[in-house]
């Protein structure tokens, strides 16, 4: 009755279908600091707020204050609560303005939206949040303008310090220049401070494979070895070769990866995933639609790879997956030029609870995928090996 009478008071505004009746009973209550945090909300970004897909959860809202108000032992939202509402919902809006916008996809032919072409996620976004932006989840827009300028500045070639053999320059390299659209300081965003919940012993086993890389091929990186970039870290931005083309066919989605040429193959028709005995690099994914969005499931790992595999990645490379790991991707096309892809990561025995990264694809109709030869012509493993049967005998002498 209620949600009926919302829906008819708010002519031409979408309100999103899992907005509950209960959300809306504590936004009507008859206390005056609870009429003016309606009326803000109503009124100040109506079509915002009321968006399916929006970042900005009402249910969140409604739990924050129903809990402000079992601690206050009363029904009247004092000064204080009402101010720090504003604040979150002010400072959540930068965020929720990557949602729709009453955008609608173009549909593929089987009417669901059409995610096809090719896309692209360079950036100069950090994967976890610096130390100095501990408390900080979105940038200004001149914090975002000195940093793209420190970028410009420092992609210019410059010669290998003394001793070190140099790699690529800057014509193969594709960093980025650009920090993420939604200016957020980190590709982490869950948890909050931006920072992957790493168990320690998991910590230990990246050190102690990255001190024994000459040791055996087992230490290195999957990606070293042309084997995968990994899922999901093949989606987190690298060096170059950040490009993605999707294919969308009855019954699968296929994502291209630039990386390794890696074709990701995603059955859509409902099948259950392969029996627990079945383990893989890539794990075993399944998709559905919720909406808009695609939903990507991925299970079923085997535990030789990397959660992230290049060094952008910081501190988080190297860290390893094991048989646990259970990945969920969601692929939103927010406008015409932009999906955004945000994947939770649930590994009980490498994090002390799930993560989240959130990072806007981007479309580039002018960008060309070359093959990606990796193996043919890699010496890499050969040589690092052979590097350290080299330093074992000059040991000995």
């Amino acid at each position: 009755m209620l949600r009926s009478l919302l829906m008819k008071a708010q002519t031409g505004w979408s309100i999103a279908d899992n907005v509950t009746t209960s959300t809306f009973t504590i936004m009507t209550t008859p206390s005056a600091p609870l009429r003016r945090l309606r009326a803000f909300f109503l009124l100040a970004q109506p079509p915002l707020l009321f968006q399916e897909g929006n970042t900005l959860s009402w249910q969140l809202i409604h739990t924050f204050i129903e809990c402000r108000y079992r601690q206050n032992g009363d029904r009247e939202m004092n000064h204080r609560i009402f101010v720090s509402l504003i604040a979150f919902v002010l400072l959540t809006l930068p965020l929720a303005g990557q949602s729709t916008k009453g955008y609608v996809p173009p549909r593929a032919a089987d009417g669901k939206p059409d995610l096809q072409g090719i896309w692209t996620n360079p950036t100069i976004t950090p994967f976890e949040r610096p130390a100095e932006l501990r408390d900080k989840e979105v940038l200004t827009e001149n914090e975002v303008a000195e940093l793209e300028a420190r970028a410009a500045q420092t992609n210019v070639d410059a010669p290998p310090k003394a001793g070190d053999v140099g790699a690529y320059n800057r014509f193969w390299f594709d960093s980025g220049t650009k920090v993420v659209s939604t200016r957020q300081t980190s590709l982490v965003v869950e948890p909050r401070d931006g920072r992957v919940p790493v168990r320690p012993e998991a910590e230990a086993k990246r050190d102690y494979d990255l001190a024994h890389l000459t040791d055996s091929y087992e230490h290195m990186s999957v990606w070293d070895r042309c084997i995968t970039r990994g899922v999901p870290a093949g989606m987190f931005p690298a060096g170059y070769n950040n490009a993605y083309q999707i294919v969308q066919i009855p019954g699968y989605v296929v994502i291209l990866y630039e990386m390794i040429h890696n074709a990701r193959i995603i059955p859509m028709d409902g099948r259950p995933h392969l029996p627990s005995s079945v383990k893989m690099w890539d794990g075993d994914p399944r998709g559905r639609w919720e909406g808009d969005t695609l939903v990507v499931d991925t299970t079923n790992y085997n535990s030789k790879g990397w959660i992230a595999t290049s060094a952008a990645s910081g501190r988080i490379k190297g860290i390893p997956q094991s048989e646990a790991l259970h990945v969920v991707e969601r692929f939103t096309r927010v406008s015409a030029d932009t999906i955004s892809y945000e994947v939770t990561i649930d590994d009980a025995k490498t994090y002390t609870k799930p993560w989240k990264v959130a990072i806007p694809l981007t479309r580039d109709p002018d960008y060309k995928i070359f093959e990606y030869a990796c193996q043919e012509g890699n010496h890499a493993v050969e040589n690092i090996l052979r590097g350290g049967r080299l330093a074992e005998t000059q040991g000995k002498k």
